[in-house]
């Protein structure tokens, strides 16, 4: 007799012949090296990434609500970062504190005054949201650096399909197929004349199957580091018996091992003089250095209050309820409901520097409680929203986990949001960590047209 868990389960996952080819998908996943890369105590470890074939569906007026959103809040994020690398009439006003916004480990004063190519300073954000019980969605963080994942679920659509045309044919799902030509077209629409190169630290990045197949699918030069120069004020990439020029360069390395000569001396993955090349304008660095600056976890606060100064509009999207222990008010509260809340260190990313007070001995929440009083920016505390749990196939058996969904907007021309998306699953029964860097897998992110 099933469970009523199951029978519910069982409602919500009416494709069973996708289902039935996951372990066929994993295998071609494997073989395409669809992997990701992980160091840990100093070592790196590659492993699949784990796709299930049961897609989160996305009704289409929900969708329509979503894109809304997730665009109104990217125009802001770029607003608040020309603003802050330039006039800083936000901090002026009060909206955002002054010591509170230059604080920020991703705030680079070397980026103080340069427009980019566009005006655009974050070309692809990843906003990652969960769907709370009621159906209301939240933004946990926005990802505006080098935010990865669109390559996982391009590719397994297409695995999917080969194994099941039949579910294609018959559901309204939106083709998620041109992501390389949005890519493409991001890139064409700030290049400053020249080649578009996706510029790659390795093989031995985590994301570096990403690198390689967007490159393929925007049909953009994929180059390291030792490949790539600078001659006055101008980026130059070596091609086989000429020097071709780069107009457009989509990173995949952070702010820090950018250029040896700006940020991090040491840095042996970086490209010597490329701000140079950047300030000058003839380059155009997607993403823009220093957009740490605006998807800070504790900047993330203040973008409700971007969208209403910048745009003078509501916002569409809430994010989780948080709180500031900069601010005595929120300082006190978290004090007092610390047990409660799940706490984030503003600084890490990838799932790390994530504590539930639940889940900690009197003593450990005592000790993070006093390192919360003793360094209060370096700490967001946040109401623990009971996201939905999806139907998942683990070990040949269906269950529920948490996933959370990664949506992709893409800032050229115009800003446009990929009806497509990463749904990030986790593993471990009950846990709400769903991070690929700790052990979690992926779904594909059906849209619905109608």
């Amino acid at each position: 007799m099933a469970t009523k868990q199951e029978q519910e389960l069982d409602e919500q996952t009416p494709y069973t012949d996708l289902v039935e080819h996951t372990p066929k998908i994993n295998q071609q996943l494997a073989r395409y090296g669809v992997k990701f890369g992980i160091y840990k105590d100093g070592t790196f470890n590659e492993r699949l990434f784990p796709f299930d074939a049961i897609p989160r569906v996305i009704e289409a007026s929900t969708w329509k609500s979503l894109e809304a959103g997730l665009i109104q809040r990217v125009r802001a994020l770029n607003l608040y970062l020309a603003d802050v690398y330039g006039d800083r009439q936000i901090i002026a006003d009060g909206v955002v504190p002054e010591d509170f916004a230059f604080a920020s480990s991703g705030y680079l004063p070397q980026c103080e005054g340069i427009t980019p190519p566009g005006g655009i300073y974050s070309h692809i954000s990843g906003i990652d949201l969960v769907e709370g019980q009621d159906g209301t969605w939240y933004v946990l963080e926005d990802n505006l650096r080098i935010p990865s994942g669109a390559s996982y679920p391009l590719i397994a659509r297409g695995l999917c399909r080969r194994c099941d045309a039949g579910t294609f044919r018959t559901t309204p799902i939106v083709d998620n197929r041109d992501y390389g030509t949005r890519l493409k077209a991001v890139m064409d629409s700030v290049n400053t004349g020249g080649a578009n190169v996706i510029l790659t630290p390795g093989r031995y990045n985590a994301a570096y199957f990403e690198h390689a197949y967007l490159s393929e699918k925007a049909d953009a030069i994929l180059a390291e580091p030792k490949e790539l120069f600078v001659e006055n004020e101008t980026l130059f990439y070596r091609d086989a018996g000429r020097n071709l020029r780069v107009g457009a360069l989509y990173r995949r390395l952070s702010d820090e091992y950018l250029d040896p000569l700006c940020f991090c001396a040491d840095s042996l993955i970086g490209v010597p003089n490329l701000m140079s090349a950047y300030r000058a304008g003839n380059v155009a660095i997607i993403n823009a250095p220093g957009n740490g600056a605006a998807d800070d976890k504790g900047i993330y606060y203040f973008v409700p209050k971007m969208v209403k100064y910048y745009l003078g509009e509501e916002p569409i999207l809430k994010n989780a309820p948080t709180y500031l222990p900069f601010y005595p008010d929120d300082m006190a509260y978290v004090q007092e409901h610390a047990d409660t809340l799940v706490i984030k260190d503003v600084a890490e990313a990838g799932g790390y520097g994530v504590v539930f007070g639940s889940e900690l001995e009197p003593e450990k929440l005592n000790d993070l409680k006093t390192l919360i009083r003793r360094e209060p920016r370096r700490f967001i505390a946040q109401e623990v929203i009971d996201f939905k749990r999806l139907p998942t196939y683990i070990g040949g058996k269906l269950v529920p986990r948490k996933a959370d969904l990664r949506a992709f907007v893409l800032s050229g021309a115009e800003t446009t949001v990929w009806p497509s998306g990463l749904t990030r699953y986790s593993r471990v029964e009950g846990s709400a960590v769903v991070n690929s860097s700790q052990g979690g897998g992926f779904k594909d992110t059906w849209v619905l047209s109608r």
